[in-house]
């Protein structure tokens, strides 16, 4: 072939390494910059033609083991290899490639392109049987894995993806398969990173990662499924972060996050089924926060985290912690803009009922009769405000004995200075100023006071007011006692 005829020295030298598996380093030092590799000589530069030919010819020697180990190179052309399937192991780290490396289709054993510097790479469906290394990897143009099944790990510590435009995201994992972690803290994106439909069977850590796109989504990651932990601690996310109908079987980790996406969704995590969903000690999120139709075992949140706009929706949680009372915990159901949501005040209250913490769990009934209060008409409205006053819509009992005490208190003064005239002088009993007025107030009981006497003037106005104050009394702590009774 005519790559073998017109070698280099330098990949006359990698040549003769391959077939024993020796690793080439090229650098002059161990912390120079890949990203200076255009200014390298030829005693550096290697053809990616050389490289393909020599992959696919694949010479070997007895008892060794072949691999290709480039360290420090500058990589001229495209590296194509389509469809191709190679046996043996390829560690190209800190080097420099000017063209985009084609690996669409390709069957590898393990790739790794550590500290190296690329224009992009197109590897959409690559199967890699190991490990595919990109830690502290630069790219200046979009990441192509989509559907690529790795069946190890991920690895992108500290890596760096941007891109010339937007036009595309810039690190492409839609519906990859990884059969161990996806391993990248500290990563940075300048651009939309996707992971629709990615299935990882371990764990997910973008620790301390960085997600850059202001004007729109910076984490696509709907229906991700995930076998374990998310660990996205202390992320900085400029866009939307996008989990919409994702499966994350451990936790999804976000303490001292920052969210930030204002005027818009900051983080859509709706329709999720969540082991445990952490969301404190962090920023206040800038941007709405949605959890609408999510099943989460544990939820985790802090209400100094949580924005103006939350749309709780169906949301469903069996513990909710830290333990806040009532009071701190009722204004997030509040902004999920005007409509009334009854389930978010039944979780709610759930919640606190799993936990015993009962008096905060009739705080929050008391919240949710309120809030649908202003759903009624006009005198739906007055009569729910006429239960709030009395009763506090059954939730508030001593309420009613203290309507009660101050009532029979003015009744038994006002009758007491002044004994109405009885019905019949000869028939009436002795006269009780107290009983008289429990007479008035009580509909259901009698002493015998209301019929013998007959009050006169004012006094007889007002008898009447006790009366109907009497029946509404009544029937707000009918309808409160037994809406409590049907809530348990």
């Amino acid at each position: 072939m005519s790559e073998t005829n017109d070698l280099t020295p330098a990949e006359a030298r990698i040549w003769r390494a391959f077939p024993r598996g020796e690793s080439v380093d090229f650098r002059a030092a161990e912390n120079e910059d890949p990203a200076l590799g255009n200014t390298l000589g030829a005693e550096r530069t290697v053809r990616a033609r050389v490289l393909r030919a020599l992959l696919l010819k694949a010479p070997q020697e007895e008892g060794e083991i072949t691999a290709l180990e480039i360290t420090g190179a500058r990589i001229t052309g495209v590296l194509d290899l389509k469809h191709a399937t190679i046996d043996a192991a390829i560690r190209l780290s800190h080097c420099r490639f000017d063209g985009v490396p084609d690996l669409y289709g390709a069957q590898l054993r393990q790739l790794d392109l550590s500290w190296s510097v690329l224009p992009g790479l197109a590897s959409e469906t690559l199967r890699v049987e190991g490990v595919l290394r990109m830690t502290d990897c630069r790219t200046r143009g979009p990441v192509r894995l989509g559907g690529a099944q790795i069946s190890g790990a991920l690895f992108m510590e500290r890596a760096e993806f941007t891109a010339p435009d937007d036009s595309e995201p810039v690190l492409q994992l839609n519906q990859a398969v990884i059969g161990g972690d996806l391993w990248a803290p500290q990563m940075r994106s300048q651009g939309q990173v996707r992971l629709t439909g990615a299935s990882v069977a371990g764990r997910i850590n973008v620790q301390e990662a960085e997600f850059n796109q202001p004007d729109g989504t910076a984490l696509d990651a709907q229906n991700l499924n995930v076998g374990a932990h998310v660990r996205t601690r202390r992320i900085r996310a400029q866009g939307r972060i996008e989990l919409r109908g994702s499966r994350i079987s451990g936790r999804l980790d976000l303490l001292h996050a920052h969210l930030s996406h204002p005027g818009d969704t900051a983080l859509r995590a709706s329709s999720c089924v969540i082991g445990e969903l952490w969301l404190h000690d962090g920023d206040r999120i800038e941007g709405a926060l949605n959890l609408r139709r999510s099943q989460i075992e544990i939820l985790t949140l802090e209400p100094e985290m949580l924005p103006d706009q939350v749309h709780l929706t169906n949301l469903t949680y069996t513990v909710l912690t830290p333990h806040e009372p009532a009071e701190r915990r009722l204004p997030m159901l509040e902004r999920d803009g005007d409509r009334y949501e009854p389930h978010s005040y039944e979780q709610l209250m759930a919640a606190y009922r799993h936990v015993g913490d009962d008096d905060a769990a009739r705080l929050v009934q008391l919240a949710k009769q309120r809030r649908r209060r202003t759903t009624l008409t006009w005198y739906g409205r007055l009569w729910g405000y006429v239960q709030d006053v009395t009763v506090g819509y059954g939730f508030r009992p001593a309420r009613a004995a203290v309507w009660l005490l101050s009532l029979m208190a003015v009744g038994s003064i006002a009758y007491g200075l002044h004994h109405p005239r009885p019905v019949k002088a000869d028939e009436a009993p002795g006269f009780n100023p107290v009983f008289y007025t429990l007479d008035l107030l009580l509909p259901v009981v009698s002493f015998g006071q209301e019929s013998a006497f007959a009050p006169d003037g004012w006094y007889q106005w007002l008898s009447y007011a006790l009366i109907i104050t009497g029946w509404i009394l009544a029937t707000t702590i009918v309808a409160g006692v037994t809406r409590t009774v049907s809530r348990q």
